[in-house]
């Protein structure tokens, strides 16, 4: 019965030292995220990037978790847009990636999944090398419009993020 306190005492110690080790690191931490007026100026760039196109389309803006944060719907786009532009972004938030760069990896288990689309039209959003969110375009002829309006979407807020990191 000797051993059992010995035993409890050392699990003790050893407890108490990961404790202490645990308590060093930090209890919470800071995330950036895109205002509402942020995310809403790059979905309306995008939109009047393409309208310039004669192109209606959908966008969606989400924040770095994929959760959106600003939706948009041309007037006659179809309504298909809406939920590819959705995945586009989604995709491009949770890859940390521009989804034209993940067209090769499209067609592999993870590509296929129902809420992911790996094709052009989805960019990050970052400042300062710190992702703040997405971008996704549906609806131009080919995914690459897509993308270029994405990316003015993106540039009509970009020098403004730089500043405020």
């Amino acid at each position: 019965m000797k051993a059992l306190p010995t035993l409890t005492a050392a699990l003790a110690i050893s407890l108490l030292g990961q404790a202490t080790l645990a308590a060093d690191d930090p209890m919470t931490i800071s995330v950036k995220r895109l205002t509402l007026a942020s995310a809403q100026q790059v979905a309306q760039g995008a939109i009047e990037a393409c309208r310039d196109k004669g192109i209606q389309i959908g966008v969606t803006v989400v924040d770095r978790d994929g959760v959106i944060q600003a939706q948009l719907r041309d007037t006659i786009a179809a309504p298909i847009t809406v939920p590819i532009s959705y995945k586009k972004a989604y995709t491009a938030a949770n890859f940390n990636a521009a989804t034209s760069a993940l067209e090769s990896r499209a067609d592999t288990g993870v590509g296929r999944q129902p809420f992911l689309i790996m094709s052009a039209g989805g960019l990050t959003i970052e400042a300062g090398g710190t992702l703040l969110g997405a971008v996704g375009v549906s609806g131009a002829p080919s995914g690459e419009t897509d993308e270029a309006c994405a990316r003015a979407g993106i540039a009509a807020i970009q020098d403004d993020l730089e500043l405020s990191l």
